[in-house]
């Protein structure tokens, strides 16, 4: 298929937690309001991956990086 335009978005997860646990969930609800609020919009998820990134000295979290195509 191909798209006339493309968005890419970064979902990470929250940095108080990570800092108060040490690791964190993805936030879910938030990947989900993304996901629909760019689906209203005519936005198709195209691709998608989850990296780690260092976050501040001594700690990681996760990122989800999606990419969003739209016709």
């Amino acid at each position: 298929m191909h798209y006339s335009r493309y968005k890419v978005v970064v979902i990470e997860e929250s940095g108080l937690s990570t800092l108060l646990v040490g690791s964190a969930k993805m936030p879910l609800g938030k990947i989900e309001q993304t996901f629909n609020q760019y689906a209203q919009q005519g936005w198709q998820v195209v691709f998608q991956i989850v990296e780690k990134r260092r976050f501040l000295l001594f700690w990681s979290r996760e990122a989800m990086i999606v990419t969003f195509g739209h016709v």
